[in-house]
């Protein structure tokens, strides 16, 4: 318990705490099980193969529905972590940063989700029933919206690493949470940073991406149960 805390306090921020990590888990399993399950893979920068996988997935609109939906819930739980973080004053600037761009992170994910999830479906579901000289036309136009999705996915990319950067920041500053997941939030927000930038140069597939997807995975993992374990078992840092 922290200076100057009750314990009607402690146990309202634990419970705040729960929510926040119960979210982010929720959020974080359900977009990886449909896109894991569901969404179709292959080569993603060899247009005409996975486009052809893409026009035959049936289940393409209501995969990205979903996952647009996982990721909503993911960022409302950084949200509500915020409610914890704000109370901090040395960190309540930083937890603010944190939540505006957690926003703007939404904004730039429901605009990449509606390209890909919707836009790209329509083109390349076109380009596979045209014929002759319009199927080029039909497959220029199917690129045309995957470039587009190549700018939004990387700066949802960027944004992403700047709100758990943020919210990694604000942790280790406002000493409601404990550090380790301070530190965790902000390796993980570095690593969709660079992940972003990598896409903007090289498209939806690298070797650096592979490596810096894993690690990503892993730490949001992580940062999220810490948070909701932190929360079900009250274990914060105390003041020095």
């Amino acid at each position: 318990m922290h200076a100057g805390e009750g314990a009607g306090a402690a146990d309202s921020r634990r419970r705040t705490l729960a929510i926040a990590g119960g979210l982010m888990v929720g959020g974080f399993l359900v977009n990886v099980i449909l896109t894991a399950a569901l969404h179709p893979s292959g080569e993603e920068d060899d247009h005409p193969a996975i486009f052809a996988k893409y026009a035959d997935s049936s289940s393409w609109i209501a995969v990205h529905l979903g996952q647009f939906i996982g990721v909503l819930v993911t960022l409302s739980g950084l949200l509500v972590l915020y409610r914890v973080l704000r109370s901090a004053d040395e960190s309540s600037l930083v937890a603010r940063l944190a939540a505006a761009a957690a926003v703007a992170t939404a904004a730039v994910w429901a605009v990449l989700q509606g390209l890909d999830g919707v836009g790209l479906k329509q083109a390349v579901d076109s380009w596979v029933s045209a014929s002759g000289t319009e199927k080029q036309i039909r497959f220029a136009n199917a690129e045309t919206v995957r470039w587009l999705e190549w700018g939004f996915q990387s700066y949802f990319r960027i944004l992403l690493g700047l709100t758990l950067a943020l919210f990694g920041i604000a942790i280790l500053t406002g000493r409601r949470v404990p550090g380790w997941l301070g530190w965790t939030a902000l390796v993980a927000g570095v690593c969709s940073v660079v992940f972003g930038v990598d896409v903007g140069y090289s498209g939806l597939a690298s070797g650096l991406q592979d490596v810096l997807g894993i690690a990503i995975f892993v730490l949001v993992l992580v940062f999220a149960f810490g948070v909701f374990v932190t929360g079900v078992h009250g274990h914060g840092r105390r003041h020095d």
